[in-house]
């Protein structure tokens, strides 16, 4: 068989000309080849010793590849979890080995958690030295097999080709999730016949998507129509299997009153007349309550987290329940199903919505929209249009609602920002609610930022993060600085780390046990960093602060100074039903 060296510009070229000989090419310029095949457009990364040779491969590729050069490996993996969740396509993070490699560990938990589609590439020792203790040599595949849906060690660059091409499948398939894939460095600069990339659409012993039942379909839906109190709750899977229309259909066509978790959120408009908002310890008051009053309660794409379940032990005991999930290991796990409908709710959604009988449920509307009342009375109107004292955070996207009208993708970090901002922000579109759901990872908003405008370029991207959480990850300052990343960055700043604050002082009585944190100039930190920036200490220069942030090119950090010591409400304390949620 004919083989020839050639250059990486050349691959492409010689290999579609003469497709019965071999080209002979590195592991590195294999990899990449594949990444462009897989529609990559964007990698995020950082380069050391023993990825070095995909990096100088990446040399040649600067025009089909575009490479985001972050300040830290952490940032460089959240990035690609804004990027995947804003695009629907798959994150790609590269890393060194050793640190920078262990440095990815907490965003592969995050992505794991929230099933967030990346394809992460680790450079490794050379192969020979493996188990030597060699320099920055660290036993990443065990590391990481806790928190990646799969992960693999090459050490022949003649496997990179089908590895890769299953890392993709793996990571956007079925219920989507990291993987990572560790590729020593013999087998970077290994040259080996190239045959082309085929991307993989099957692996054995591997199904994405379990078989949908017939039978349970049809169960389902004689609950449904038998129901007098049905209750909706929703999660990301709507957002994850591109199923929002069909979901949307179902909705309007039972009548059924809908609530999201966090993640959910944007699948339908907030201002939905059938969405009665969110779920969970700091969701909004009808929700919760009227979950242990449902007589069906109908799941999508959600696991019954412990944050929407409260004590499982008291958790919808009178409802009969419908899980739709995509992943069988979810059904049962935490709430005993009545019907379990397994598949793709893409699949599954139209099928029930077919044997669904078109329904106005006008009292059990009712019963949410008397909570919602209460709620406004008691928390909403306060902490939306305070009239007296200092800001509060929930004014601030009060404002952010009225100037973008709900078209911005918000991106929060964790705290009581990330509650106010995801109980308040208006959200028209899907994809637009980017945050750190099952794992709670401050230092998310920065760098999810960053890739969430790379993965929507057209959409303005508001990154709303507390004084804490923003000092964990904010050398990505440099990232935004050198890339001139059009993001809109706003600090809520309670001078606390707020919501362990809030437990402090509900639970702990007020013994504030180091959470008073004291912060830079923000904004001449942003300033260090070309950035330019203002900082609000007056209710009067908010509005409009907050329209010159929007009105200004490129990125921007404002800086809202907020009251100390307001906590979130409504709250359901650790340990109670959800039933038993405080208004105060």
């Amino acid at each position: 068989m004919e083989t020839q060296t050639i250059g990486t510009q050349e691959v492409n070229e010689i290999a579609s000309e003469a497709p019965k000989s071999f080209v002979e090419v590195s592991g590195s310029v294999a990899l990449l080849e594949a990444l462009i095949v897989e529609g990559v457009d964007t990698i995020f990364g950082y380069p050391g010793g023993a990825i070095m040779p995909i990096y100088d491969a990446l040399y040649d590729y600067h025009e089909k590849l575009t490479h985001i050069l972050v300040r830290h490996e952490q940032g460089g993996i959240h990035a690609g979890q804004g990027y995947a969740r804003t695009s629907g396509k798959v994150g790609v993070v590269f890393a060194t080995s050793g640190p920078g490699a262990t440095n990815l560990v907490t965003g592969l938990a995050d992505a794991q958690i929230d099933s967030t589609p990346l394809v992460c590439i680790t450079g490794q020792v050379f192969a020979h030295l493996l188990g030597t203790d060699a320099f920055q040599e660290t036993d990443v595949i065990n590391i990481t097999t806790p928190v990646t849906k799969w992960n693999y060690q090459v050490t022949d660059a003649n496997e990179i080709p089908e590895v890769i091409a299953k890392a993709f499948y793996i990571a956007k398939t079925g219920r989507p999730g990291p993987v990572l894939i560790d590729i020593t460095k013999n087998a970077q600069i290994q040259k080996f016949n190239y045959k082309g990339y085929t991307p993989c659409n099957h692996i054995r012993s591997y199904r994405p998507k379990p078989i949908v039942r017939p039978q349970y379909i049809q169960q389902a839906a004689d609950l449904i129509n038998q129901a007098k109190k049905p209750f909706i709750i929703w999660g990301q899977g709507v957002i994850l299997g591109s199923a929002e229309a069909e979901f949307k259909a179902f909705v309007e066509k039972s009548g059924i009153p809908a609530a999201w978790t966090i993640l959910g959120a944007g699948a339908i408009p907030t201002d939905h007349p059938l969405n009665v908002g969110m779920l969970g310890m700091h969701g909004n008051y009808g929700p919760n309550v009227l979950t242990n009053e449902c007589d069906v309660l109908i799941a999508i794409g959600m696991r019954f987290d412990d944050r929407v379940t409260g004590r499982l032990d008291k958790y919808a005991r009178q409802a009969k329940v419908i899980h739709l999930d995509i992943d069988p290991a979810e059904i049962d796990k935490n709430v005993k199903t009545t019907v379990p409908v397994w598949g793709d709710c893409k699949e599954t959604l139209p099928l029930l919505t077919q044997l669904v009988e078109k329904k106005v449920l006008t009292e059990w509307h009712n019963l949410f929209k008397d909570y919602t009342q209460k709620e406004i009375d008691a928390v909403i109107h306060k902490e939306l249009n305070p009239e007296t004292g200092e800001m509060t955070m929930g004014e601030v996207v009060k404002i952010l609602n009225d100037i973008t009208d709900g078209e911005a993708v918000i991106v929060t970090d964790v705290g009581q920002h990330q509650m106010v901002a995801c109980r308040y922000a208006k959200l028209n579109k899907t994809r637009s609610n980017i945050t750190s759901g099952g794992l709670g990872t401050m230092g998310f908003a920065l760098p999810a930022a960053i890739g969430a405008k790379y993965g929507t370029p057209d959409r303005e991207v508001i990154a709303i993060i507390g004084d804490g959480g923003f000092q964990m990850t904010c050398q990505e300052l440099g990232t935004i600085m050198q890339n001139n990343v059009d993001v809109k960055i706003i600090i809520l700043n309670n001078r606390f780390l707020g919501m362990v604050r809030q437990w402090q002082e509900l639970f702990n009585e007020r013994r504030y046990s180091f959470v008073d944190i004291e912060s830079p100039d923000f904004v001449a930190l942003a300033a260090a960093y070309r950035i330019p920036g203002k900082r609000v200490d007056e209710r009067e220069e908010l509005a409009t602060s907050l329209k010159h942030m929007l009105a200004t090119k490129g990125p921007y950090l404002l800086e809202v100074m907020v009251t100390k010591e307001n906590n979130v409400f409504p709250m359901v304390p650790q340990g109670c039903s959800v039933s038993e949620i405080r208004l105060k």
